[in-house]
């Protein structure tokens, strides 16, 4: 047995394809609590939710007036969001727009993005820098990043984490960290510790 440590790999979009089947609704929840405080404030706008699974954000989001680019690379979670959101008004359907594709490969759909919602994406280590540089550069000057990740997380040792020291690292110079707190993991993700910062790209 080798003793060098080995970074946990994220799941790739055929494990989550796996997971999305294995259950009516994987993520059978409400909204991130952190994405609805901090979105509550703003003015609807255009806004990119990266990573989106089942479209909780999404939907919620687009009931209060976004026009959301809702990003994922797993087809069946997609496929998901959408059957749930076929409940909400058709003025809520007619604001969400479900992408595939993988935010550490394929470029945004647009740009200028008002604001950009991260809530529990996890990618491999390897590629956090990456996919938080191309999140940013695709929000407008004065655009705002909400993000949830999970700092430590006890029941789920093969999902990589990330504290405030990687993912303030891995902003652009451009994006101006506004708050960062810690809370507790929703038990239904297991025990373990969240980061959430909410941080907002300077006027041109």
């Amino acid at each position: 047995m080798s003793g060098r440590h080995e970074l946990p790999q994220a799941p790739g979009p055929e494990e989550w394809d796996d997971r999305y089947r294995s259950t009516d609704l994987v993520w059978a929840e409400p909204p991130t609590p952190w994405v609805v405080e901090q979105t509550t404030v703003l003015p609807p706008g255009r806004a990119l939710d990266v990573g989106t699974g089942e479209g909780h954000d999404a939907i919620h989001l687009a009931t209060r007036g976004w026009d959301v680019t809702a990003l994922d690379f797993s087809r069946v979670g997609l496929d998901k969001a959408a059957t749930a959101a076929s409940r909400a008004p058709r003025s809520v359907r007619a604001r969400l727009h479900w992408t595939l594709g993988d935010i550490t490969v394929d470029p945004l759909p647009e740009d200028e993005y008002d604001l950009a919602v991260w809530a529990y994406l996890q990618p491999a280590p390897s590629d956090l820098d990456l996919a938080i540089t191309r999140v940013c550069d695709g929000l407008a000057a004065g655009g705002v990043l909400v993000l949830a990740v999970h700092e430590r997380l006890d029941d789920h040792p093969e999902i990589p984490v990330f504290g405030a020291t990687a993912v303030s690292g891995a902003l652009p110079e451009d994006m101006v960290v506004e708050h960062v707190e810690w809370r507790d993991s929703d038990a239904r993700h297991g025990t373990g510790v969240d980061l959430a910062l909410r941080a907002r790209r300077r006027a041109a």
